[in-house]
């Protein structure tokens, strides 16, 4: 007999394509799992401000769906920062198919979130901010070097801003038989156990969820400055 394969399906937050999890899907498949790093509709290299422009939630969630949907198997569902809201709707969708859903420095929000309710009208894509601006908003680059920054800032893609605008839809209760595993690395856990609720600052429902707790303090971008540690952690929510 042949052990069913558990695929991990890695869902990069804000400015981010599949590259952003290079150093972390080789430790994965060394584990046995098989790995899929997601680049979300507007944000691959050769998207165009057209393409960011007309990309909306639908369409993100949508290509995840459709990617787990297409897998045989066990399914671990992993988001980092943005993508986390993503994973959230996901689970949603096809909470049958979902074995663990990872949160990377995120949760899945409530419905009718937003990730950034604030933009002005007209505004089409939000390029990469200044480290400082980034580090002012609550992103730390903590543990990543000059050259990894580097690496970040010339691969990023300018996100589309309607997936920032547009509201998060959870509706079915099944998500919540969704085990889930709370990776927390630029907040720890008990920060994050003390501040996670449906109001601000944000606005998740991660408590109505059996979650597992682990710390990997480093900043806001793990796969980028503790890659190996942030794989072993994904490799034993895997097999949890």
């Amino acid at each position: 007999m042949t052990t069913p394969r558990t695929h991990v399906v890695l869902v990069p937050g804000f400015w981010l394509g599949g590259w952003a999890w290079d150093d972390v899907v080789v430790p994965l498949r060394d584990a046995g799992l098989v790995p899929h790093a997601v680049t979300l509709p507007g944000l691959g290299p050769d998207d165009t401000a057209a393409d960011r422009a007309r990309a909306t939630r639908a369409d993100h969630v949508r290509a995840v769906v459709e990617l787990v949907e297409g897998l045989g198997g066990r399914v671990v569902l992993v988001g980092h920062s943005g993508g986390g809201a993503l994973v959230g709707e996901v689970v949603d969708r096809v909470p049958d198919r979902i074995g663990r859903a990872v949160y990377l420095d995120a949760g899945p929000l409530v419905d009718g979130a937003t990730l950034n309710p604030g933009l002005p009208d007209g505004v089409t894509e939000l390029p990469l901010p200044t480290w400082d601006e980034l580090a002012a908003q609550g992103s730390s680059t903590v543990g990543i070097d000059d050259a990894g920054l580097a690496r970040f800032r010339e691969h990023a893609c300018p996100q589309p801003a309607r997936v920032a605008t547009e509201p998060v839809r959870v509706l079915d209760p099944a998500r919540f038989d969704v085990p889930v595993t709370a990776i927390c690395t630029s907040v720890s856990a008990e920060q994050l156990r003390a501040a996670a609720g449906p109001g601000a600052p944000f606005h998740t429902e991660l408590l109505d969820y059996p979650v597992t707790w682990v710390d990997l303090p480093t900043g806001h971008w793990a796969m980028f400055s503790r890659p190996a540690d942030l794989a072993a952690a994904l490799v034993e929510a895997a097999r949890a």
